[in-house]
């Protein structure tokens, strides 16, 4: 796991519109990348539903939102629609965002390996870590209080 205060690591995803995101594109905006073992489960939807419904705190602060999960884009694509998510998602399908991160379990659920732990990562302007709450337990949730805190203003 990276940690407070160092420059994130070189990655890169599609989103569900099939652009490229990396660490260089997210550059010159604060970003709140929300990694989740899975879509269509029911933690990760009532996450994204809530976030979703308050995209107007992190725009106010400036703030982009991006929603992270080893599915495809295909299948985000369609949990997004299905669900009315504002924010951008992005598939992590090869496990490397999450490796680069070192977010990712073991052996979650049925087996299933390097699917990425629940997680809220801030990132300044400038690339640099300055928020990450990494949750070993997918049943809870990040505390977006903080996650908002961090991204006010000093």
């Amino acid at each position: 796991m990276i940690k407070i205060g160092q420059q994130v690591p070189p990655f890169s995803m599609y989103d569900t519109d099939k652009n490229l995101i990396t660490n260089e594109t997210i550059k010159g905006k604060q970003t709140v990348l929300l990694f989740i073992p899975a879509a269509f489960t029911s933690v990760c939807t009532k996450e994204f539903c809530s976030v979703s419904d308050s995209l107007d705190a992190y725009s106010k602060l400036d703030a982009q939102v991006i929603g992270i999960s080893t599915d495809s884009v295909y299948v985000l694509r369609k949990w997004k629609e299905m669900e009315q998510i504002k924010f951008t998602l992005a598939s992590d399908y090869n496990k490397e965002v999450t490796a680069a991160f070192g977010i990712g379990y073991q052996t979650f659920n049925f087996d299933m390996k390097g699917t990425s732990k629940r997680a809220a990562i801030v990132i300044n302007a400038h690339g640099i870590l300055t928020h990450a709450e990494v949750l070993e337990n997918a049943g809870l949730m990040p505390d977006f209080e903080a996650v908002l805190k961090v991204l006010m203003p000093a």
